[in-house]
């Protein structure tokens, strides 16, 4: 076997039990019992300890020299990019730093979901003290002497800096407050009303999952507190939940996480178990995400469909028809939970989060500080006060298992996916009549082929400018928006 032989079938060998660790992952939020945790806390640390352990093996350190990048074709050279940029990060970051997070992370999950169900934030704050501390320390470590929010936004969006995302949020912001000021002062659609039960939410989702490509036959749906997608190849499962009163949280949730997880299923089988295995970035990934829940899946052609399947599984749930059917799902309203907002308001959420958690890793923000912190900024945002800290700083999972740098990704996918957006519909003029049908087929093959397929192959801003042909830039989302509510609200 030639050197780059023997390092992709040890790197198999390590994308394997990587995926065992998120299996773990995944149970922990589904199945595991709640008593297991502090056990599921040593069984992660000890596998990211076996992780980290072969990430900087010395027999890799010995292949990446004996290996001309340049003697081997295009996918051999993404792979070795790949595993090149994990060993050089691996090799600053401490075994026993990388097991400790791991183990705090996991733990701090859990109590981050007990605080959240009881409204205790000062229960949850001494572990997120420990947490944002294990985590600066890491940053640091990656960031050798630059930045280390920086360094943190690289391991979700390779090659982005702070810098550039402040400048996109800059150029957002005076538009989309425009837009919802303009939408708030004009009358809104219906709001849904009625009682939802969760049993026939959950038929109706899984039938969702399939109408827009999820592969039942390597997935399934669970329910979570913060639903979420897992795993690659051929085994990725994603997550959703039920609110009776609000069975659009089950049903957007559901094709917001499909999108991720068509995004895995999609990839080349050529590259199971491979870095190019996977997607390539949390920015690419939310574009799939958003683009199937929003320019798909809440488009008017689509609404027109869905009303017609709700209205079979619940009967008649007090909107007259289709089209004021899709005045509700798009409706423009004051709420607290970034998951659940509406499609104006849902990058000003990201802003938020960006700026405090940049401010918390710089240590310009204490953790005793940060409820009040998030209070303040909502209100001077939103125009109303949170009114309780499940609503507030306590809704989202992400800090609790260390994903600082992970948050502004969600409004560059929004981005990336209005890019996406343009280019699909020139590419499927008649996209909407399939749409109205149901039949997703036609724009999901089209993400498939030109961007899902290729998993880790481009760097993530060449993979949307692969499949749009164009450079990612903000506007192409905004005039979007711009266009569908000021249509919906008359302006």
């Amino acid at each position: 076997m030639s050197a780059y032989d023997e390092l992709m079938a040890f790197q198999h060998q390590t994308e394997a039990l990587a995926q065992v660790a998120g299996r773990l992952g995944w149970d922990q939020e589904t199945m595991m019992p709640r008593g297991a945790s502090e056990q599921r806390a040593e069984e992660m640390a000890a596998m990211e300890a076996v992780l980290h352990a072969r990430r900087m093996d010395p027999k890799v350190a010995d292949w990446l020299t004996a290996i001309d990048d340049a003697a081997l074709d295009v996918v051999g050279q993404a792979q070795m990019r790949h595993i090149r940029k994990s060993f050089a990060r691996t090799r600053k970051v401490p075994g026993d730093l990388a097991a400790e997070i791991a183990k705090v992370t996991s733990r701090a999950q859990g109590l981050w979901a007990q605080a959240r169900a009881d409204e205790d934030v000062a229960a949850f704050l001494p572990v997120l003290d420990e947490v944002v501390r294990l985590k600066r320390l890491e940053g640091q470590a990656l960031a050798d002497g630059g930045d280390v929010y920086d360094a943190m936004i690289d391991d979700y969006e390779p090659d982005m800096t702070a810098a550039e995302l402040a400048a996109m949020f800059d150029a957002m912001r005076p538009r989309l407050v425009a837009l919802r000021a303009a939408v708030l002062a004009a009358e809104a659609p219906r709001a849904l009303e009625g009682h939802f039960p969760a049993d026939k939410q959950m038929k109706l989702t899984r039938q969702l999952a399939r109408a827009f490509g999820y592969d039942m036959s390597h997935g399934r749906v669970d329910k979570a507190v913060h639903p979420f997608s897992s795993g690659s190849g051929l085994d990725v499962r994603i997550t959703t939940r039920t609110n009776e009163l609000d069975p659009f949280n089950c049903f957007y949730s559901t094709i917001h996480e499909v999108g991720h997880g068509a995004y895995e299923q999609g990839i080349d089988r050529a590259y199971l178990l491979t870095p190019l295995g996977q997607g390539v970035s949390m920015g690419v990934h939310e574009s799939q995400s958003r683009i199937y829940e929003n320019q798909l899946g809440r488009s008017r052609a689509f609404t027109g469909w869905l009303f017609g399947q709700m209205r079979d599984v619940f009967g008649e749930f007090g909107i007259p028809d289709a089209e004021a059917f899709y005045g509700t799902v798009n409706r423009v309203h004051d709420g607290y939970i970034r998951t659940e907002a509406d499609e104006v308001q849902y990058n000003l959420h990201i802003m938020l989060r960006f700026d405090l958690e940049r401010a918390l890793m710089a240590g310009d923000l204490s953790v005793d500080d940060l409820e009040a912190a998030w209070n303040d900024r909502f209100a001077a945002d939103f125009g109303y006060a949170v009114d309780k800290p499940s609503n507030g700083v306590l809704q989202d999972v992400h800090w609790s298992v260390g994903l600082f740098g992970y948050f502004p990704t969600y409004s560059l996918g929004n981005v990336y996916a209005g890019c996406l957006h343009d280019t699909l519909r020139r590419a499927v003029p008649d996209l909407d009549a399939q749409l109205a049908t149901g039949d997703t087929s036609a724009a999901t093959c089209w993400l498939r082929e030109n961007l899902q397929r290729h998993g880790g192959l481009r760097t993530p801003r060449a993979t949307i400018e692969h499949a749009s042909g164009i450079v990612p830039s903000p506007e192409p989302l905004l005039s979007y928006l711009e266009e569908k509510f000021s249509r919906i609200y008359g302006l």
